[in-house]
């Protein structure tokens, strides 16, 4: 009864929030290469906004795990007011608040806001790909909303994508009947998708096609280093910026195709189900259960010789990817040291387990992970579950990138601990936001730093909009900074500028490079301990 009520006190927010917009805007209209959309003027803030517009055909019926495919003209007036629906998906990470028109296969929409005025033009662009595991998210989340980069001057971009079994199964039928003969990667097509639309129609809302950022967190930045890498992509876009993560072994990489098929015939045959014909037939609601009793955690994405011609490692080290700035780095606490111990942090169990994961090594990495005293010991766990999970393959993307482009590479860390929650009736969630506490639950320790996703409203200019946090001025700072830092690189490929420390750019083989640490108090320091992801990196063989 109690999950109801706030599900009903959310509608009634989101409804609130819609009328409250429309009551201090008034109708603007855009032409785009399709035809004409309708959004909303905010008297107030002097954004533009375009929420739902439709820039693929709905990927249902016969057009179900196909790429997606060009929209046709239309007549008339769409009106682009409110979001469209989100993608497919379970509540897999329980702290997500959208404000999605409900959850539908038909959820390839994307959301402008424009600064620009009736004379402005070749304004820079910023295109945001949400994260949460290629199993759910969506673009109209409060975290990612686009109105205050947009008073920074530039154009906002957020996109849906198709995730878990309706944006990566692969199969061989699906293959065959594939122009490009490959299957899986729907959702990454749907991205490039979205970069085509970009191209053709944000000069209608005054932004420049030439001088398009793409950023993401998680699996949105594992997005961004997929689309640096594609042939489809890469001239694309004009710079780069990822929060924790990228497509490279452990995290997330892309597999080989026949591997992929392979799970997806296995998929079929464990649901009883005959051929992509039969599943195609299927009603949205039987596939979704299919899955959901499946109990997999999404489908791999694809080295399909298409969206991906071999492994990034590969690509990038054959300087194929594209040839940009690339903004990249990772929190300091991304996961719980219990990640890795699975169980209370003991000096015991912490070598006991470093033992276990590394039984020709583990003198080194219990070296490398400093575990003498209680605090070290805090932070060895941390950070060796951090660096496995998802720092690792970030710091890989970053190093492949520096040593193979001319292009300059700022790193940073971001440090700041969030402020307690208003409820203590709540906890924090893993994709970010929070969830209702378990009292069987096991207590979660004191964070020691920026848990993962956490950076996500700073660097956005959205605390205001994420309730859930007892901001202090202390956060609003770290996040004006942040922000600032994004703008910049936005508009120039590089994030100096007034009032902000000096971020050096990293040289290709500098063995301990700058790092900008952003917190209340940011600072540019020298990364002291990358022979952790050195060893790491021939550990994982990349």
């Amino acid at each position: 009864m109690k999950k109801r009520l706030l599900s009903v006190a959310l509608v009634l927010f989101v409804m609130s929030e819609l009328t409250s917009q429309q009551k201090n805007a008034f109708p603007v209209q855009a032409k785009l290469k399709n035809g004409v959309i309708e959004g909303l003027y905010d008297t107030h803030t002097g954004i533009q906004k375009y929420f739902g517009i439709p820039f693929a055909k709905p990927p249902i019926g016969e057009l179900r795990w196909k790429a997606p495919q060009p929209l046709d003209p239309w007549e008339g007036v769409v009106e682009t007011k409110r979001f469209g629906p989100r993608p497919m998906q379970a509540m897999v990470f329980g702290d997500m608040k959208s404000r999605s028109d409900g959850v539908s296969e038909d959820c390839l929409y994307l959301n402008v806001w424009t600064p620009a005025k009736r004379n402005d033009k070749n304004l820079p662009v910023l295109v945001y790909f949400y994260g949460g595991g290629n199993v759910a998210g969506d673009a109209s989340e409060y975290r990612y909303d686009g109105e205050s980069m947009a008073k920074k001057g530039i154009v906002v971009v957020t996109t849906n994508y198709r995730l878990n079994i309706f944006g990566n199964l692969a199969h061989p039928e699906l293959s065959s009947e594939a122009p490009y003969k490959a299957s899986g990667n729907y959702g990454q097509l749907d991205q490039n998708m979205a970069l085509q639309w970009v191209q053709e129609n944000i000069a209608a809302f005054g932004g420049d096609p030439n001088q398009v950022t793409i950023a993401g967190e998680s699996a949105g930045s594992i997005g961004v280093s997929v689309q640096m890498a594609s042939p489809l992509s890469k001239d694309l876009i004009a710079g780069a910026i990822g929060e924790s993560g990228a497509a490279i072994p452990p995290t997330m990489a892309p597999i080989p195709l026949a591997e992929a098929e392979k799970q997806g015939v296995q998929f079929l045959e464990n649901a009883d189900i005959e051929n992509i014909s039969q599943l195609r037939k299927l009603s949205t609601r039987e596939l979704y259960e299919i899955y959901n009793e499946s109990k997999k955690f999404g489908f791999p994405m694809v080295i399909d010789g298409y969206l991906l011609t071999k492994s990034l490692p590969e690509t990038f080290a054959s300087q194929e990817q594209a040839q940009v700035p690339l903004l990249v780095g990772w929190n300091s606490a991304e996961i719980p040291g219990m990640a890795f111990t699975q169980g209370p942090i003991t000096k015991e169990v912490f070598v006991a387990k470093v033992k276990e994961a590394y039984p020709e090594n583990y003198q080194t990495v219990l070296n490398l992970y400093p575990h003498s005293t209680e605090e070290e010991l805090q932070w060895a766990a941390t950070n060796l579950a951090s660096d496995r999970f998802i720092a690792y393959s970030t710091w890989k993307w970053f190093d492949l990138h520096r040593k193979n482009s001319d292009q300059p590479v700022y790193r940073y860390l971001y440090s700041k601990i969030r402020p307690p929650l208003k409820n203590k009736n709540l906890a924090s969630g893993l994709a970010g936001g929070t969830v209702e506490k378990n009292s069987n639950a096991p207590q979660m320790p004191k964070p020691i730093g920026a848990p993962h996703a956490a950076e996500i409203e700073y660097a956005m200019g959205n605390l205001h909009l994420v309730d859930d946090y007892a901001w202090t001025a202390e956060d609003y700072k770290a996040s004006e900074t942040m922000q600032q830092f994004f703008a910049n690189f936005i508009k120039s490929g590089n994030p100096n500028g007034k009032d902000l420390p000096n971020w050096e750019a990293v040289e290709p083989k500098e063995n301990e490079p700058p790092v900008m640490i952003i917190d209340t108090e940011s600072k540019l320091t020298k990364a002291v301990d990358d022979v952790r992801y050195e060893f790491l990196d021939k550990d994982y063989k990349n």
